[in-house]
């Protein structure tokens, strides 16, 4: 490169979060950088600054920077001969993308590029420094960002599994904790929201009603709530100058567990220290943990709502709210959700069910019942099943006072041995898979494909075993209130009519059958099967003289 009679130089200044670790800020600031490139243009006689490029607050990882561009820009215009930074590292950490910048677009454009701490200058530099002192620095630079990451990264991965909020901003019905700002606390207003919009949820409110209800009561969106506390915060959801509630903010809301207590972090990661850009985590791998600030809603509301979501509770033409088995009521044998019909002829009005299967395509038989009917059936299956268990609980709260072995229990409880039974099939078929590919009975393809299937069978086992096995020990431990909340039974006994609310809170679902037959199912089906269970084991160990 020939030198130039005059340069019109272009500062570049840049400083990142990162840059304020160690003690470097003072020497790292803007300030101080400007000073010494000043100090060092000053000592020239044909250098004059075009214009100051400050990036405070970006990162030197990548090139995305406004005032990089913005100078680059200036570069190819050819108002630009000359760049000066205070050392290679304020330029860029990246070695790959320095090492271009400097080694061939500069060059490119004829421009002298001068890094004052690193004794580096283009016009006067030699081949070793071209190449080799130049990209090891650049590349010490590179490591340098590179094992800052990953210290934040790991950082960060700590206080998320301790159950440290990390975020900029607390989500909406908390704030951050001002005297720790790793805990999040209920802000009273917004978390009264939030119990509403559960609260809708169950009575059978759509998502659309409830973002228009919250709308036509002047409520303000998550988004306008933080800017109206003063909060700098934007999102990618927002589509209109002023943010309304939507139906994809209240599906947000009714499947957060924040609001049980959990703290969900870590969804999303940045795909490397060089990107922004992030990817969304599979669910497996986000960061759980429970109990790690005040609940909203309890969990037994949150898993009635979340049951709602996966089935079809839309609702009636012209009505906000959905009918009163929407979500519950499903085909005994296809196992489709029944649909509402109302009839209405010579002034009389009946409301009626039939298979969806059926209404659809005829793949099913109707299976037709008037709500009246099911009204009178449901009640009663839920108040015939209540007082048997409520029956059972005089027997059942002997447990704690009796002595008694769990394994004696265990080795009465049908289901947990039926599975047991089950898993060791599948164990002793894995087994004898393997001596059959070994004699070459079957090839190898064969033994991978089957013992896949096994593997995949006795997984799946020994997951259902784990569940029965600590239903039973709840129970065992704690008697018949363990996660069980008896008091909503009792009340039910006095109930002559359904109502939506009673309804969700108590039955997880209803098959209707061909013949009019109606099984339900009541929430906590496990743990009523393992009351009676346990009441049988009780009886048996008396007769046997076993307890007292």
């Amino acid at each position: 490169m020939k030198a130039k009679d005059f340069y019109n130089v272009a500062v570049y200044l840049r400083l990142s979060k990162d840059d304020g670790e160690a003690g470097k800020a003072e020497s790292n600031s803007i300030t101080s950088q400007r000073d010494i490139i000043r100090s060092f243009i000053r000592k020239q006689d044909n250098m004059e600054i075009f214009d100051f490029y400050v990036d405070d607050g970006w990162s030197g990882a990548n090139f995305d920077r406004p005032a990089f561009k913005r100078m680059m820009g200036d570069i190819e215009s050819g108002h630009i001969d000359c760049v000066i930074v205070k050392d290679l590292s304020r330029l860029g950490r990246d070695y790959i993308g320095s090492g271009r910048l400097i080694q061939k677009t500069f060059p490119e454009h004829e421009v002298r590029f001068i890094a004052i701490n690193d004794n580096y200058d283009s016009l006067t530099a030699d081949f070793n420094e071209e190449s080799l002192v130049l990209p090891v620095k650049n590349f010490i630079n590179d490591a340098y960002c590179r094992d800052i990451s990953v210290k934040v990264k790991s950082q960060q991965k700590m206080k998320r599994e301790s159950g440290q909020y990390i975020g900029a901003f607390a989500m909406y019905g908390y704030r951050k904790n001002p005297d720790d700002k790793n805990h999040l606390i209920i802000d009273k207003y917004a978390a009264g929201i939030i119990e509403s919009i559960f609260e809708w949820k169950v009575d059978g409110y759509s998502f659309e009603a409830i973002a228009d209800r919250l709308n036509g009561m002047g409520v303000l969106s998550p988004m306008e709530y933080k800017r109206s506390n003063g909060e700098k915060f934007t999102t990618g959801f927002r589509t209109k100058k002023r943010s309304k509630w939507s139906a994809q903010a209240v599906r947000r809301i009714l499947m957060d567990e924040t609001y049980i207590g959990t703290l969900v972090q870590g969804k999303s990661e940045r795909v490397n220290y060089k990107v922004k850009k992030s990817v969304v985590k599979p669910a497996e791998e986000w960061v759980r943990v429970p109990n790690a600030h005040e609940a909203i809603i309890s969990k037994d509301l949150f898993e009635v709502v979340q049951q709602l979501l996966k089935t079809d509770c839309r609702s009636a033409s012209g009505k906000n709210t959905s009918h009163l088995y929407s979500g519950l009521l499903f085909c005994g044998d296809c196992g489709e959700q029944m649909t509402r019909r109302v009839n209405r002829y010579k002034g009389q009005t009946k409301v009626y069910f039939i298979c969806s299967n059926y209404n659809k395509n005829k793949k099913c038989s109707r299976h037709s019942i008037l709500q009246d009917d099911l009204d009178k059936l449901v009640l009663y299956g839920i108040k015939s099943r209540v007082e048997l268990i409520l029956d059972q609980m005089a027997v059942i709260s002997k447990v704690k006072d009796l002595d008694m072995r769990y394994d004696d229990i265990v080795a009465f409880d049908k289901e947990i041995v039926d599975l047991k039974a089950e898993q060791e099939k599948y164990k002793k078929l894995r087994a004898a898979l393997y001596e059959d590919y070994k004699k070459g009975i079957i090839g190898e393809e064969d033994f991978k494909i089957f013992s896949a299937i096994y593997e995949e069978k006795y997984a799946a086992i020994e997951s259902d075993l784990e569940k029965q096995m600590q239903n039973l020990k709840e129970l065992f431990k704690n008697g018949l209130e363990a996660g069980m909340k008896l008091e909503q039974y009792k009340d039910v006994l006095q109930v002559e009519s359904l109502n939506r609310t009673t309804l969700v809170h108590l039955v997880e679902k209803i098959y209707v059958y061909d013949d009019k037959r109606v099984h339900v199912v009541l929430r906590h089906q496990n743990q009523f099967i393992k009351v009676a269970m346990l009441c049988d084991f009780l009886k048996h160990s008396e007769a046997e003289g076993k307890v007292n």
